[in-house]
């Protein structure tokens, strides 16, 4: 969100003769994630010197969380840098050498990321079966086929039928299970099989889209989600060595840590009265840096030539021309009615609302020597029992059974021996409420059962995420939720106030 500058024809407010002397605009970023980052690096390229950054935790990153182990760096966040040809984060890490230590192996190529393109994915069921090869591929093309025609209805345009309620979930379980009966010389037990297999690679999909289930994406949308050309990279160093790249050249005074925001003031010209008011009773007498934008009790914004106000939770207000709010989905459907004065436009309200945030968890297991047998990259768990089940959705004390997979990270010079599970939606949720004792325990019980090795010993290790219960970030990543589109994220990124609104009147052109 952004403020609108007075233009410079108008002589009744008192910011105008401010912008007529070339006053510098305070400008106010809401977040030190990488999106806070990039945005203030390229306003101070761009001339902007009056920045200040408010991050509510005591780090900066945001959702890139790379964590020593070791000697490996693991990553509880950001993992992969998705495609190179244009993509601005490839090339940061590519002209500052991030990518020199990064094996051939570590290039994944495929849709859905392994840590190594090398090695075999094993299947393997709740009663320790492994599934053949055969098997796993010829299931695995059934599946991308019908992935493929999810896509072409945001492509071409095709209208959504009735049956699929929209749902990326409901249409592919459909169609897919309509194929599989449909397969002449398969046996009973084979299609049962491929039926259990389908829930498994719904469930990666749920991982890969951050959503609860795939039942709530949305099918006519679905396919807006393109991927850059070209591989999929490890930063051995870990991912936040691109943060550190984009706050290098960013002072330390700019960014304020630990400093949560409770509400923005934004439309302040019409609600000035009430703000001078509430500032009365809230004066704190602290200036969060040496640029000194706290404003005192009493004083009017306006006056001083600022339309904005941001109170943060320590009771300071800081004065502004414009705020940038990199804030996650997660955090603005569950603060958005106490962060803003006056409350958001409602088609602000309504995208916030409709569009899908979910939380997706990794469970990293250290073990003192290797199980599995050398070629394989992954494990899948696969319940036979669940071939016919319409949901995915599990009682608190069943979590588990929504981890659909631990990648073997590759190569082990480099990271020892260890795996990285999948969980997402509740489940995740509830895993995160667990200690690492029980969640360590949970694992080792449920890598026997399908292994059918009752020897595997518990990982001496463990590291997990929390992305769903970090108050300031609440959630892993969005998703176009059915009844959302792409609409949406446009809407949320239009500044405002809008012009010609009677909700928040135009104050002259808004900067882009």
């Amino acid at each position: 969100m952004q403020s609108c500058e007075i233009s410079s024809d108008s002589t009744d407010e008192p910011l105008s003769s401010d912008l007529r002397t070339h006053r510098q605009p305070r400008i106010v970023v809401i977040g030190a994630g990488l999106a806070g980052l990039a945005a203030t690096k390229n306003l101070r390229k761009n001339g902007f010197t009056d920045v200040t950054v408010l991050e509510a935790s005591d780090h900066i990153g945001g959702r890139v969380q790379s964590v020593q182990l070791g000697e490996a760096t693991l990553e509880l966040g950001a993992t992969w840098i998705h495609g190179a040809n244009g993509n601005p984060v490839y090339h940061l890490a590519e002209d500052n050498g991030l990518l020199e230590h990064t094996t051939d192996e570590e290039r994944s190529v495929g849709r859905i990321s392994l840590y190594t393109k090398n090695g075999v994915a094993h299947y393997q069921t709740n009663i320790g079966k492994r599934i053949t090869k055969d098997l796993v591929e010829e299931f695995s093309d059934l599946y991308n086929e019908v992935y493929e025609l999810t896509q072409e209805f945001f492509k071409n345009g095709t209208p959504v039928c009735a049956e699929s309620q929209n749902s990326v979930g409901i249409f592919t379980r459909d169609l897919v299970r309509k194929r599989i009966m449909l397969y002449p010389d398969d046996s009973e037990s084979t299609k049962k099989l491929k039926l259990s297999m389908l829930q498994q690679y719904l469930k990666v999909e749920s991982c890969e889209s951050s959503s609860p289930s795939m039942d709530e994406v949305s099918l006519s949308e679905f396919g807006e989600w393109t991927e850059i050309p070209g591989a999929h990279y490890v930063i051995p160093e870990g991912f936040m060595k691109v943060v550190e790249l984009l706050a290098q050249d960013i002072p330390s005074r700019t960014i304020c840590l630990s400093k949560p925001v409770r509400c923005i003031h934004w439309n302040y010209s019409a609600q000035h009265q009430k703000v001078i008011a509430k500032s009365s009773d809230t004066h704190q007498d602290n200036n969060h840096n040496d640029n000194n934008h706290s404003v005192q009790p009493c004083e009017d914004p306006l006056i001083r030539g600022h339309p904005i106000y941001v109170e943060c939770e320590d009771e300071e207000w800081i004065t502004a021309d414009h705020v940038i709010i990199t804030a996650s989905l997660g955090v603005l459907k569950q603060n958005h009615k106490a962060m803003f004065t006056p409350s958001l436009p409602e088609d602000k309200v309504f995208a916030i609302e409709k569009l899908g945030i979910s939380t997706t968890d990794k469970i990293f297991l250290e073990f003192e020597e290797p199980f599995w047998s050398p070629e394989c990259n992954s494990i899948h768990f696969v319940w036979e029992d669940e071939a016919q089940l319409e949901q995915l959705a599990y009682p608190e004390e069943l979590w588990y059974k929504k981890i659909c997979r631990f990648d073997v990270l590759y190569p082990p010079e480099r990271y020892g021996y260890i795996l990285s599970g999948w969980i997402c939606g509740q489940e995740a949720l509830y895993m995160e409420r667990c200690d690492d004792e029980t969640v360590a325990e949970t694992c080792t019980e449920l890598l026997r059962r399908f292994t059918g090795n009752p020897d595997i010993p518990k990982p001496w290790r463990v590291l997990r995420s929390s992305w769903g219960s970090d108050p300031f970030i609440r959630g892993s990543y969005s998703f176009t939720r059915v009844g959302s589109s792409g609409g949406d994220c446009e809407s949320l990124a239009t500044p405002l106030p809008y012009a010609n609104s009677t909700k928040a009147p135009d104050r002259g052109r808004p900067v882009g």
